[in-house]
């Protein structure tokens, strides 16, 4: 009980000091982006390459973790667009729909594997998030290109994938971890930006959350959010099972999945032509019902 108090209060009472230092204390909207600008490029890409450098890549199973998830991703796509047009939404709409039904907190997830599963939890991890990442920009800019009646490109789409810096660390840790693990001093070094990331990206979190949200398409988030929270996790549990995965790397990967949409996705909403209303919304929702169906799922898959 004592593993499961130190895992689950610090993460969520560090989502709730952020909505309150945001809501109270530092309204600045420029110090919230900068911080989260700073977590996103440095922190939680240290923390990426320095979990996955200490993973023995003979004995891990990618091949199964990457069938689970990649499949779970494509189907929940379609079930995502399938819930926009049962409520009429249009193509703005739409694309916060997808985003709220395929994406997942990084920051969450990662204090919660660590915290329950040790190191091997931050290792499977980063592996994990190093799947989902590249899958799902590639499904979220192919959803926004089609929206406007444009073209996909190739190009653009590998450039984009090529600098993402969420890839990019996961990329340097597999190198690393092929290599035999970080050397000396520059292990340490990750390690202590990538606990930072994890104290921080909470924050970000609780101070982008948007209670007064909650008041707009209230059946289409409580759609989406059941499937994010609910039918994903499921689906995943269904189909590591199917591929053959057990014990930690099948437990990482349904605890990703099972995570709440990434506040980001408000960002992106506003950025390329979304509904960022509705974004915000779902965004606010999932995390508030994640604090029950979060600990749900650890509790189930750590049996």
């Amino acid at each position: 009980m004592t593993a499961w108090i130190d895992a689950f209060l610090p993460t969520f009472a560090l989502i709730a000091l952020g909505m309150v230092l945001r809501a109270r204390v530092i309204r600045d909207d420029a110090f919230w982006s900068g911080l989260d600008r700073l977590t996103f490029l440095v922190l939680l890409p240290a923390l990426l390459a320095s979990s996955i450098a200490t993973v023995n890549l003979a004995d891990l199973p990618l091949g199964g973790m990457a069938g689970a998830i990649w499949t779970t991703l494509i189907l929940a796509t379609g079930s995502a667009l399938l819930i926009a047009r049962a409520f009429g939404h249009g193509q703005p709409a739409m694309t916060s729909v997808v985003q709220g039904g395929i994406r997942f907190n990084n920051y969450i997830a990662f204090a919660l594997a660590g915290g329950l599963w040790g190191q091997a939890g931050l290792a499977y991890g980063g592996v994990a998030a190093g799947l989902i990442v590249p899958c799902v920009q590639v499904i979220l800019t192919l959803v926004f290109v089609l929206s406007r009646g444009g073209k996909p490109n190739p190009l653009g789409l590998v450039r984009q994938m090529i600098t993402n810096p969420l890839l990019l660390g996961c990329l340097v840790g597999f190198a690393f971890a092929t290599a035999g693990g970080m050397p000396p001093g520059l292990a340490p070094f990750a390690r202590t930006l990538g606990q930072a990331a994890l104290a921080l990206g909470l924050l970000c979190v609780g101070g982008g959350l948007a209670p007064g949200s909650l008041r707009d398409a209230p059946l289409t988030q409580v759609a989406v959010g059941f499937q994010k929270l609910i039918l994903v996790p499921l689906v995943t549990l269904g189909f590591v099972r199917l591929f053959g995965l057990d014990g930690t790397p099948a437990a990482i990967a349904v605890l990703l999945m099972a995570m709440p949409t990434a506040t980001t996705g408000y960002v992106m909403a506003r950025a390329m032509g979304g509904d960022a209303r509705l974004m915000a919304a779902t965004i606010t929702l999932q995390h508030i019902a994640g604090v029950v169906t979060v600990p749900l799922w650890a509790l189930a898959l750590g049996r």
